[in-house]
């Protein structure tokens, strides 16, 4: 079992940047594929990234590609979304999931395929 802390989130303008962590602990951190998830006010979660749990393949939101960056530092049980260029669409409250070396089957978008998350935090992208 794995929890897992985010921090990071906060108040920027259109065109800034902000970098979430997320911190794992319980469990062996390497061994977990983690993704990252955002909910706007009167909207479904919403997948935003995903990192494998060897760090060698990343996938991301069309809508993020080219501005969000996931990386994990397995030596500090930490990953990481680097956000850039924000926009006021990226408004919401920014989640971190892990499931346990998924298989071939992993649905990375799917946060159904998640079995822990964190209590999230907010980002708020002014115009």
């Amino acid at each position: 079992q794995v929890q897992l802390v985010e921090s990071g989130g906060g108040l920027v303008q259109a065109g800034g940047s902000l970098r979430l962590s997320c911190v794992a602990s319980g469990d062996t951190f390497s061994s977990y594929a983690m993704g990252w998830f955002r909910k706007a006010p009167g909207k479904e979660r919403e997948f935003v990234a995903a990192i494998s749990w060897s760090g060698g393949s990343t996938y991301y939101l069309h809508s993020v590609k080219g501005r969000f960056t996931i990386s994990r530092d397995n030596a500090k049980n930490t990953v990481y979304l680097q956000m850039d260029n924000l926009k006021p669409e990226d408004t919401a409250v920014y989640y971190c999931a892990a499931v346990l070396r998924p298989g071939g089957s992993w649905n990375f978008d799917l946060g159904a395929d998640y079995d822990y998350w964190g209590q999230g935090t907010q980002v708020t992208v002014s115009s």
